[in-house]
């Protein structure tokens, strides 16, 4: 189901709580939920649908990429940029990776450990910074 976009900092700012199999429908609704945004958005967490667990899900060329209970392990070669968000107005300078390692577990709970490089990346930092509490 197509979710509104969480827009309050307080709620936001809330460290995420480890995701279960019971959270499976707040996957389906993420997914729903980036279909509908995906003129402006490519990546997103749960609790910018109101739903304060760690489930991020980014768009990888065409697919989207649901991580559940994703953690950054290694992070190499610092750069600045600047980000939008769809929970927040206008954009903000960040310190970002260009590559990185990530732990999760895909929808079956199946431990994962994928490197990532460059925009994909970017996208799934800004999405674990969402998971920590970090609003940029």
């Amino acid at each position: 189901m197509i979710k509104p976009i969480n827009q309050d900092k307080n709620f936001l700012a809330i460290p995420a709580e480890r995701a279960t199999k019971d959270d499976m429908l707040t996957v389906r609704d993420l997914i729903d939920t980036l279909v509908a945004h995906q003129d402006n958005c490519v990546g997103m967490a749960a609790n910018m649908i109101g739903v304060n667990k760690r489930i991020i899900i980014c768009q990888i060329r065409l697919l989207p990429v649901i991580m559940i209970n994703p953690v950054i392990t290694s992070k190499s070669n610092a750069y600045q940029t600047k980000e939008g968000c769809l929970s927040l107005t206008g954009q903000r300078h960040t310190t970002r990776y260009e590559n990185i390692e990530v732990t999760y577990e895909n929808q079956n709970f199946n431990k994962q450990r994928q490197a990532f490089k460059g925009w994909i990346a970017q996208i799934i930092q800004h999405e674990v910074d969402h998971c920590d509490g970090i609003i940029i």
